[in-house]
């Protein structure tokens, strides 16, 4: 018999040709896909209007870059104000789904209790309900608290859609890890015990009947876009962790 490792079914990676047509050029179309748009955003927030509007200039390319939409955005409309609102929500929301949804997930699947499993699944089959449904219910409930037209309104309602989600989320991340940790805590005695928003507002100032200002609109959805960008690079690690953890049995 052969020492040789049976290497037939991926010899059409060893070759180049093929490698290019199976991998490089596939690869290379699906980024561009991707990133196509942000390029095109980040160019258009740079542009001038009367490049903008022209049709002999460079569409892919920017002659005279200009911060004149960032100025707009920053000085002449409350984008500040939209933004913090959008923080203060976001944060909030956060934090009471994250709170609410890790006690859940950890009961769930470290206490094991009768019938654990089964809420498991029933906090799943919630996260699956279209949101539509609970459109009328909650804008109800919101009217009775006083709570309509206000940030608040949406810091209460978020969570309802969010915390089904986390708590999937979280079960398949403590599902994956070892009871043995949790037995060494033990003997080291630890016991076991204005209410715009950036998306409602720059489309609210920014459009304005047929007329849209592109620029201020690219410029603000990059702004907006950048900071879940730079999130995202730093924590898809954990996401996808328990991505894959949320999917064992």
């Amino acid at each position: 018999m052969s020492d040789k490792p049976d290497t037939a079914g991926m010899e059409y990676l060893q070759t180049l040709p093929r490698r290019w047509v199976t991998l490089y050029i596939p690869l290379g179309v699906f980024m561009f896909v991707l990133l196509f748009p942000f390029y095109w955003m980040v160019m258009t927030s740079f542009k001038s209007n009367e490049e903008l509007m022209s049709k002999a200039a460079n569409p892919f390319w920017i002659v005279k870059p200009t911060l004149d939409h960032f100025e707009k955005l920053l000085f002449r409309t409350e984008y500040p104000q939209w933004l913090w609102n959008t923080i203060l929500i976001s944060v909030l929301s956060t934090f009471i789904s994250l709170f609410a949804a890790v006690l859940a997930a950890y009961a769930i699947e470290r206490l094991r209790f009768k019938g654990s499993r089964q809420v498991g699944l029933s906090i799943f089959f919630a996260y699956l309900v279209p949101p539509s449904i609970l459109f009328i219910p909650l804008a109800l409930i919101v009217f009775k608290l006083g709570l309509f037209d206000s940030v608040w309104a949406l810091i209460l309602t978020y969570p309802t859609f969010l915390v089904p989600f986390c708590t999937w989320l979280l079960m398949g991340y403590f599902r994956t890890i070892p009871y043995e940790l949790e037995e060494c805590a033990l003997i080291t005695f630890i016991s076991s015990s204005e209410n715009k928003t950036v998306p409602v507002g720059v489309i609210t100032e920014l459009v304005e009947g047929d007329v849209y200002h592109w620029g201020a609109l690219m410029a603000g959805a990059l702004l907006g876009s950048l900071p879940v960008a730079i999130l995202y690079s730093f924590f898809v690690e954990y996401y996808v962790s328990g991505m894959t953890g949320a999917v064992k049995e």
